[in-house]
Parts: structure tokens; C-alpha cells; sequence
């Protein structure tokens, strides 16, 4: 049995993600802080569970450390964990700036090493990051939010390269608007515009199982997310003065 290990998988993304795989035969090892969620998940699969604050890179190794003596072999990360920041730099509160960061950007730096010897001993293996578009666009009222899945998007191109050559596929999946307990979208779905564009967790995760075994990618959901992405690279200088103008 293949075994994947799934970090945010209290709910949302994680849990979505963890009941694909474990249609598919997986064996999941959920990873989150709130013990009374993963229990339930964990019995629902018939998987394992480990309480874990990614944030914490003593944590981490010590919870990788009990999951590879019992999983030598770690066939997929799942790099899913993450936590918002409606705020700007200029006012935020400079803990929750802080722990954004450490979540959502160094969280999975720390996976990645701790587990990286169960993902080499069971190559060809894959990593899935899951950042988001708000890593492509840099967009003020989300600043640190955005700055954390920036250093998260480049955290996981730089390992796709360094990866390449050892057998482990590291994919990089941007999703843009979808509809979870810690990332609500009562805005968005209020927009006529918008709301045709928002997704459902379910959505996600079965597109992350699809990428696994597949070559090292990155991926944005819905496609039409590329766009500003690919405006913002080429024309910053005018998005910026676009995004100045409005009252944000």
C-alpha cells in the first residue's frame, strides 16, 4: 500500500485530498493541529494521524521521525497546509504576519527535509505544494498572505529543480478561489462576476491525486488565473498604479 502524507488535513483541501487517496488505495497519514478532526477523518479512511504545527520545525522532525519508523517508504507530500491574513503590511498585527510565514512558506520547507528520506526510499515519489494564485499577484489588502505563497511558489520551483535527478516530482498546484472552512469566500460568491470561478475542495483534491506520477508541473485552477499572473509579470509597473488607484 502507497502511502501519502497530507499536512492541513483537518479539513478543506487536506481532508478532500486524503478521501481521494484513500478511494484510490492510499494509505494516509493526516497531519493537522486539531486532534478531534483528524481522529474522525483518520477512523473514516482507515489511516493514521499525527498532531503537528508545520510552523514548528522541532515538530515537524519529531513527527516525521515516528512516521518513518513506521512508514519507511513515503510515496507522496502533500505540502497542504496553510493559514489566511486579511491585512495589510502597514497595519497588521506583526504576530499573525509572522505566523503566516511560518506556515504557509517555512511549514512546508520543514516537511520537505524531514521527510525527504521516506520520499527518496520509495522513488519515483511526489511532493504536491499547494500554494495558490495569490502566490502569481501581489494584491495589497492580502500583502502578507500574498508574500507567504510568493516565497511558497519560489520554495517550490527551486525544489523541482534541485529534485529532478533524485526521483522525486515536485508539483506546484495554484488554486484561486475555493470555498473552505478557514478560507470562506462570502465575498467572491456574492460577485455575479466572480462566483462561476470558485471552487469546491473536492475539486482540488482530485486534481492533485491526477498529478501524481505524472512529470514535475505546475498547475493554476481555473486556468483563466494565469492571466493576472502572467499581466503582473510582464506589466508591473501598471498593475501596480491599477491597484493604487483603487480604495483598498
Amino acid at each position: 500500500m502507497q502511502v501519502a502524507v497530507i499536512t492541513g488535513a483537518s479539513s478543506g483541501i487536506g481532508a478532500a485530498l486524503a478521501r481521494e487517496l484513500a478511494v484510490r488505495g492510499w494509505l494516509c497519514v493526516l497531519l493537522a493541529r486539531r486532534e478531534e478532526r483528524l481522529r474522525a477523518l483518520a477512523h473514516e479512511l482507515d489511516g493514521e494521524y499525527e498532531l503537528c504545527d508545520v510552523a514548528d520545525r522541532a515538530a515537524v522532525d519529531d513527527v516525521a521521525a515516528r512516521v518513518l519508523e513506521r512508514h519507511p517508504q513515503v510515496k507522496l507530500l502533500a505540502n497542504n497546509a496553510g493559514i489566511p491574513a486579511r491585512a495589510t503590511f502597514l497595519d497588521g498585527d506583526p504576530d499573525r504576519i509572522e505566523q503566516v510565514m511560518r506556515t504557509n512558506y517555512l511549514g512546508g520547507v520543514w516537511c520537505l527535509r524531514a521527510f525527504l528520506p521516506g520520499l527518496e526510499a520509495a522513488r519515483p515519489s511526489d511532493v504536491v505544494n499547494v500554494v495558490s494564485v495569490a502566490g502569481t499577484v501581489a494584491f495589497p489588502p492580502s500583502g502578507p498572505y500574498s508574500a507567504s505563497k510568493h516565497a511558497q511558489l519560489a520554495f517550490s520551483r527551486a525544489t523541482s529543480a534541485s529534485l529532478r535527478t533524485r526521483g522525486v516530482r515536485v508539483h506546484t498546484v495554484n488554486p484561486g478561489f475555493v470555498e473552505t472552512e478557514g478560507f470562506p469566500q462570502r465575498a467572491v460568491l456574492n460577485s455575479p462576476f466572480f462566483r462561476r470561478s470558485v471552487l469546491d475542495p473536492e475539486h482540488i483534491g482530485r486534481h492533485i491525486a491526477d498529478l501524481v506520477g505524472s512529470p514535475p508541473s505546475e498547475t493554476t485552477i481555473p486556468r483563466l488565473y494565469r492571466a493576472p499572473a502572467v499581466l503582473q509579470a510582464l506589466a508591473p509597473n501598471l498593475v501596480s498604479r491599477l491597484v493604487g488607484r483603487r480604495r483598498l
